[in-house]
């Protein structure tokens, strides 16, 4: 024990007093003085610390000696301290047996009396783990049966702190074997968690119910599946427990086996015909949850179980949750076993996403997982399925790579978002940042000459509409956007020069509009661009857009194939 000084320094700040304990004992209910020395004149009262109960230090100290004489001289040892505790309390949570023995026969009255938590002495002992004090409250009539505030009994905390000879000792004196605390669990739900045989024979001995639920509907048997504890689970179904039991919100044992990776537990309820086309409340299986988790295992177990047409009425597929949460490797293991590359969303879970996703494609382009991508699209998933085609989302997020692997398998270059129309592609209007990008599109037939096409020509433009982004990123204002609209607002218009050139070599005559010609006017340098824009183009010009257009888009990449020499083939795929 730390000095009265140190207590009170520690408490004050102030300097070692002039003070001693024997005095602080003498005087604990009341206030005193420091003396003079001290420099503190106020009063303080006595520490808390120092306020020991006399009785409560012989229980705590084992002097029975003590405790028997206040007995004998009449002490009141039924004064509660301000959390509810008698002197029983403090003898039943410190194990001192002959001290319960000698209050008992002073007081046997408060053997079931409550603490502010509605603890009695008897819940207490079995708290701390003392059997003796145990054995001696129920020889003397405690009730085992009494709960605290959570409604937990002794012979749930027993099990609880797995405690074989104590829950045997309860149930011998009647405990509650079938009592919920508050939130529905069991003394059984308590030792199937901690994987206790012992106890739960004893327990199924004694009358538990094999399949109690709690408030949230989950059964020992679900209990069991979710923690992983087989020797368990087994002995549960051999008595009988139900393999397909659902809890509240629909799951299963074998749907919580497969949410934790429980691969034995799995197998285990497979072969007892557990049920792996049954759906949670929120339509998904087993399948579902394991390929979301990337327990590719356990997804190799299920496909064979799993009926597809029952995954296609979930709204679903397992290959949305594997690319939607980057499982690559369960992503694999679908695509082998068939699962269609190209399903869609449901429109109740399409609408969960702003965007409208529907493919699994879209959701690894999303994540920029090319690895992901590349096993879609080889297994034939098509890149134009998306209401926001998924090249749009690889433009804008400027991953060159992921953009390449999807116009290598003919995502459309000329996609346009039909939620906000414009007047020319949209994939250009996400690139104009990325030149060298752009360049890549406009390689692979991305249409130039729509960006040139303007209502107003060479007239003067109306005020320039509110050109704004929405939580997409998309730029959008009144329907029929032009690329002279969006070229001019603040954030790109300082790039118009370099984008307007780079456009300018895949088209033929075109004649610019009053307001790129106003662009390229802005700054001297970029007047070789306005001289590069004036008719008539180079013959060599038109040719070669005369050869592209008719070699198609989706044959462009072939041009390298033709049986021309290497300079020409250059010229024609813009590499001169």
């Amino acid at each position: 024990m730390q000095p009265l000084y140190q207590i009170l320094k520690k408490l004050y700040g102030k300097s070692k007093p002039c003070y001693n304990l024997s005095t602080a004992l003498r005087h604990k209910n009341k206030p005193y003085r420091y003396p003079p020395c001290c420099g503190v004149s106020k009063r303080i009262p006595v520490p808390q610390q120092m306020l020991v109960d006399p009785v409560v230090k012989a229980i705590k100290g084992g002097a029975v000696g003590a405790l028997t004489e206040m007995v004998k001289t009449g002490r009141n040892l039924t004064e509660r301290n301000k959390l509810g505790w008698l002197p029983l309390h403090e003898a039943a949570t410190h194990g001192k047996k002959e001290c319960l023995d000698i209050l008992l026969e002073a007081h046997p009255e408060v053997i079931n009396r409550r603490t502010m938590k509605d603890q009695t002495p008897l819940f207490l002992a079995v708290v701390a783990e003392h059997l003796s004090c145990v054995q001696c409250l129920l020889e003397k009539g405690a009730n085992p049966v009494i709960t605290d505030k959570d409604r937990e009994t002794p012979l749930y905390k027993a099990c609880e702190g797995e405690n074989v000879e104590m829950v045997a000792m309860l149930l011998g004196f009647g405990a509650g074997v079938n009592k919920h605390c508050i939130q529905g669990w069991t003394a059984l739900h308590e030792a199937v968690i901690r994987n206790n045989m012992e106890i739960c024979v004893l327990l199924m001995r004694a009358g538990a119910k094999l399949s109690p639920v709690n408030m949230y509907g989950i059964t020992p048997l679900f209990a069991a599946a979710q923690t992983g504890h087989a020797e368990v689970l087994n002995f549960l179904i051999t008595n009988g427990a139900d393999v397909n039991s659902q809890a509240n919100d629909g799951a299963t044992p074998l749907y919580e086996a497969c949410k934790n990776g429980h691969g034995e537990i799995v197998e285990l309820l497979l072969s007892q015909k557990a049920d792996a086309n049954k759906p949670t409340k929120a339509g998904l299986l087993p399948i579902h949850i394991a390929a979301q988790r990337g327990y590719d295992e356990i997804v190799s177990r299920l496909i064979q179980v799993t009926s597809k047409s029952r995954v296609r009425r979930s709204g679903i597929s397992p290959l949305h949750l594997a690319a939607e949460h980057n499982k690559d490797n369960t992503l694999e293991v679908l695509i082998e076993a068939d699962f269609d590359v190209n399903a869609k969303l449901s429109t109740d879970r399409s609408s969960i996403y702003q965007d409208r996703r529907t493919t699994a494609l879209y959701f690894a382009v999303t994540n920029s997982n090319v690895d992901a991508a590349a096993m879609l699209l080889e297994a034939g998933a098509s890149p134009n399925l998306d209401i926001f085609n998924p090249l749009l989302v690889a433009v804008k997020q400027g991953c060159v790579q992921m953009v390449c692997l999807l116009v290598e398998h003919r995502a459309d270059v000329n996609v346009k978002i039909p939620t906000h129309p414009t007047s020319f592609p949209a994939s250009v209007m996400f690139c104009m940042k990325h030149l060298s990008l752009l360049k890549y599109l406009l390689d692979n037939g991305c249409d130039a000459l729509s960006c040139f096409k303007c209502e107003h020509g060479t007239k003067p433009h109306p005020p320039m509409r509110n050109v704004y982004k929405d939580d997409l990123g998309l730029c959008h204002e009144e329907p029929g956007v032009q690329f002279c609209d969006i070229i001019s607002s603040p954030s790109i218009r300082h790039w118009a020069g370099p984008i307007i050139d780079a456009l300018l070599d895949y088209v033929g005559n075109v004649k610019l509009c009053s307001r790129l010609i106003e662009h390229l006017d802005s700054y001297e340098a970029w007047a070789c661009i306005k001289e590069k824009s004036i008719p008539p183009r180079s013959l060599l010009q038109l040719c070669r857009l005369k050869i592209r257009h008719r070699v198609g888009v989706h044959r462009l990449r072939q041009i390298s194939t033709l049986p021309l020499p290497g300079r020409l083939v250059n010229f024609l795929n813009h590499e001169e």
